[in-house]
Order: structure tokens, then C-alpha cells, then sequence
């Protein structure tokens, strides 16, 4: 069981890696944006962004982006700074298009990509690791890119990366998916210069401080890059629980008396089970997960805080709404290459530990007990469901959803630094008597 769990800690990294590594480049014969016809020109490259400083960034910037054409024939502008590489695929079921390319200053008007047109329902884009951007089209069908290029800047037009769909039937569709193209089998291969990517995981595990005995606590801060999560207004729960991690970051490191790990610090996307690996391979004892829930507003009203573990077995409908939308974030950032079908039998065969899943509600019943005396509780602020994020089967685990964005009190809350300081309190609160039962428990060391 150690060596299994000591595979799936680490299982993942090769997969994304090997998943961000290669970006194809093809470059259109001239700055004209009409339809191209027979073979694409010889691939060029142009170099990548290479800085990870975001305090100093030198990304590429996209500053405008539309679509164009039919229910036979879309295309799709990105207009930029400068000449990128690119990869691009579809996926399917539900039918997508994606295309990875390195981290770029996205400044595109709001609202873009919500407007269906032609071939393409919607489209995102965003930060999906550091160093990569991801572009991701919902297709209304089966789709295939008949051609995609960047185009030079020419008579006073800026650079721009235009793909163009084209109808199919599903048997042509999963003909073009062959193994040798399949990003999750082998990265796409081409004779030009390449652009890495660099892992999520290494930037985001720092190494394990042997000599410190103080306890690890991870903090992880829900959505992020691609991922926005719930949203009201200009308000996105990516930004509302990233800001709510770092002050309760800040607050505990102060104290003094733990160590503190984000899963992200920026606005960068991580795949679930990573959030679960970080926490593993750090030997956390314990792992905090915030978010922010919405409810539609066919399904009424809903408000407060509301504290989750993990279980088979939702406690209600609403945990089990909540687990199934928070469950597929990795599918939202275009490809989801969690789908491990032994690993995670063999997460549910560990989460047998009784002792986990005790330590877990008792530090949830902890936090209700210290947060309803500061901010506002929704009416069944305890609950379980089975949200892969907290399936560490040898770390203390909870979901808190700090309100709802949807609830125009919770959301005045939510963007309040003053209701965050009470909030981000009651829960170190919580973490010092957590951890002091803990240590009573537990005794003086033999």
C-alpha cells in the first residue's frame, strides 16, 4: 500500500508534462486573412516567453479576439504583440478544440468568448500552468481544424494566430485522432523549434523541511487560470478565494507556529489531483480547501459558510450538486488527465483509515464551532461529499465554501476585508485548538 501510494503522489507529473511540452507551429504564406488553400508553408518558430517573474513579466499580449463565419466554416482571430507557437487538437465528448500555447497577458474586452457563433458555442482561455496559456473551444460537433497559422504583422496589423473549423461526421472526427496525436498518449511532434512548458508541480512543491517539526498546514485556494469558478458581476471565486487564502496564509505564519503551503499563490490553474499531491508529498497535517458556491437562479437563494468532508455518499442534493460541478475543473481547462481508474480505486480502498476521516470532522465541527460566532452560517454549515480534492487518505481534509456569490449579502462579505480578518481568524482559531488536541492526544514523544 506505501508503494501505491507513493506512485500516485507522483503519478500525474509525466502525464502534463509530456501534455505541455510541444507546441507546432505553422505559418500562413501571407498577412492576407482569407481562406488558405492546399499545404501550409514550412513551420517557422519564434522564441517563447521564457520569464516566470510576474512581478517582471515579458508575455505576449492578445489584445483582441473574434469569431467569423458558419455552421459549416468558423474561424477564429487572436490578434497579438508578437508571433507565438502553438498546439492545437480536438477532444472529444464533449467536442472541443484546444490550443496550448506559452503564457500570455490576456487583455480581451469582457465578455469575450461567451457569444456562440457558427461551429464554436463558447469559448475560455487563461493561465493553465506557469509558463502556459490555454485557449478552450465548447464545439457544437464534431470539428476539424482545416487550418492554423500565425500570421506575420503586415500593413498595420498586428501578428495574429487564426485557426479555422470545418464541419465533420463522427466517424471522419475519430479517424483524425490517432495515437501518434493523442496529447495524452504522445505529445504532437514537429520539426520546429519547440516550446516547454514547465511542470505545475515542480513550481508548486517546494522542498520538504526535514529539520522543522512544526506541522505543515496546505492551503488551497479553489479554481484559478483558465478556471474562474462561480461568478457575480466583475467578481470571480478564483480571485475572491485566492485573496481569502493568502490573508489566512499570512495569518498563520505569523503565529509562528506552522508551516504553510499554497497550492497556487497567482492565478494559475492546478489540476485537481495535484492539489491532492501537494498536500501528500509534504506530509501535511492538515489541508484547507476554500471556494465560494452560487446557486442558479431557478433554484432560489442560499447564504453563509458551509464546511465539507469527504464522502462516498453525499450528505444532500445541494453537496452532491456542488461536488459533481467542483469535480470536473479539470475538464474545464480542456483536458482532464486525472482518469485513472486503479489509482483511484485505490484512493477509496485507503480512505478506509478510520483515523483520517475522524480527524477530519473534528476539525470541521472545530471550525463551525469558531466561524458561527463571527460571520454567518449557512442553515446545515456541516456536510459531506465525494469531492476529489479531499480524497488524501493520510491527510486531515475540508472543503469551506466561505459564501455564496450568487447571495448579494454574502458577495458584500466576500469583497469586505474587514468580514475576511473575523473570518480568517475564527479559523486559525479553530487550527490551534485542532492541533492542540492533537498533541494532547497523541502525548509526549517516546
Amino acid at each position: 500500500m506505501e508503494n501505491r501510494a507513493k506512485h500516485l503522489v507522483f503519478l500525474g507529473c509525466g502525464l502534463l508534462c509530456a501534455a505541455a511540452s510541444v507546441f507546432a507551429v505553422a505559418s500562413a504564406p501571407s498577412a492576407a486573412e482569407g481562406p488558405q488553400t492546399g499545404q501550409s508553408a514550412p513551420p517557422t518558430s519564434a522564441p517563447a516567453a521564457t520569464s516566470s517573474d510576474a512581478s517582471t513579466p515579458n508575455f505576449p499580449v492578445a489584445s483582441g479576439a473574434r469569431l467569423a463565419g458558419d455552421d459549416k466554416q468558423t474561424r477564429f482571430i487572436l490578434d497579438l504583440d508578437r508571433k507565438i507557437e502553438f498546439r492545437a487538437f480536438p477532444l472529444a465528448d464533449p467536442y472541443r478544440v484546444v490550443v496550448d500555447i506559452p503564457q500570455v497577458n490576456f487583455q480581451l474586452a469582457a465578455g469575450t468568448g461567451s457569444a456562440a457563433r457558427g461551429l464554436v458555442k463558447a469559448f475560455r482561455y487563461g493561465l493553465v500552468m506557469p509558463g502556459g496559456s490555454r485557449i478552450v473551444f465548447d464545439m457544437t460537433g464534431p470539428v476539424k481544424i482545416a487550418n492554423s497559422y500565425v500570421l506575420d504583422a503586415a500593413n498595420g496589423q498586428p501578428p495574429r494566430l487564426v485557426l479555422d473549423f470545418e464541419q465533420v461526421d463522427r466517424t471522419s472526427f475519430v479517424q483524425s485522432l490517432a495515437p501518434e496525436s493523442r496529447p495524452e498518449l504522445k505529445p504532437a511532434i514537429s520539426e520546429s523549434t519547440t516550446a516547454t512548458i514547465p511542470a505545475v508541480t515542480s513550481a508548486a512543491l517546494p522542498p520538504l523541511a526535514t529539520t522543522d517539526a512544526r506541522p505543515l498546514i496546505v492551503i488551497d485556494p479553489g479554481h484559478g487560470g483558465i478556471d474562474n469558478g462561480t461568478q457575480s458581476g466583475d467578481q470571480t471565486e478564483k480571485n475572491l478565494v485566492l485573496g481569502f487564502g493568502l490573508a489566512l496564509r499570512d495569518r498563520i505564519e505569523k503565529s509562528g507556529k506552522y508551516r504553510v503551503v499554497m497550492t497556487r499563490s497567482d492565478d494559475t490553474f492546478i489540476p485537481l489531483n495535484d492539489r491532492v499531491k501537494i498536500a501528500r508529498a509534504q506530509s501535511a497535517a492538515l489541508f484547507v480547501s476554500i471556494h465560494a458556491d452560487a446557486l442558479p437562479r431557478r433554484e432560489g437563494d442560499a447564504q453563509g459558510a458551509t464546511i465539507y468532508t469527504v464522502s462516498d455518499k453525499a450528505s444532500d442534493a445541494e453537496a452532491e450538486r456542488l461536488a459533481e460541478a467542483e469535480n470536473k475543473a479539470d475538464a474545464i481547462a480542456g483536458v482532464n488527465l486525472t482518469d485513472e481508474p486503479t489509482e483511484v480505486a485505490d484512493i477509496l480502498i485507503d480512505l478506509a483509515q478510520r483515523e483520517t476521516k475522524t480527524f477530519s470532522n473534528r476539525f470541521a465541527r472545530l471550525l463551525m464551532d469558531e466561524m458561527k460566532t463571527t460571520v454567518r452560517m449557512h442553515k446545515h454549515p456541516l456536510k459531506s461529499a465525494g469531492f476529489r480534492v479531499l480524497k488524501a487518505p493520510d491527510v486531515p481534509s475540508v472543503l469551506v465554501e466561505i459564501g455564496y456569490v450568487s447571495n448579494k449579502g454574502d458577495l458584500e462579505h466576500l469583497v469586505s476585508e474587514n468580514w475576511r480578518n473575523k473570518a480568517v481568524g475564527s479559523m486559525v482559531q479553530a487550527i490551534d485548538t485542532f492541533f492542540a488536541k492533537r498533541l494532547a492526544t497523541a502525548g509526549p514523544a517516546k
